[in-house]
C-alpha cells in the first residue's frame, strides 16, 4: 500500500500522473471556495461548530465526484 502511494507521489511530482492538472486544480479550487463559503456562512449562526464544519465537509465531499467526473489520469 505504502509502496502505491510511493509511486503515485514520485508520477505526481515529476509531472505524469495527470493528463490536465489545469483542469484538476481548477475543479479542486471550485469545491474548496463552495466548501470554504459555507462554513463561513454557516459559522455565522448561533449553532455549534461542529454543525457547520460538518455540513460544509458533506457538502465538498459530495460534489467532488460531479466536478470530476471527466477526469483522467496518464
Amino acid at each position: 500500500m505504502l509502496e502505491i502511494g510511493w509511486f503515485s507521489a514520485k508520477l505526481f511530482l515529476k509531472g505524469k500522473l495527470l493528463r490536465n492538472p489545469i483542469y484538476f486544480v481548477q475543479k479542486t479550487a471550485i469545491a474548496t471556495v463552495v466548501g470554504s463559503l459555507l462554513l463561513v456562512l454557516s459559522a455565522q449562526f448561533d449553532i455549534p461548530f461542529y454543525l457547520p464544519i460538518t455540513l460544509s465537509s458533506l457538502v465538498t465531499g459530495l460534489i467532488m465526484p460531479f466536478l470530476l467526473k471527466d477526469f483522467k489520469m496518464k
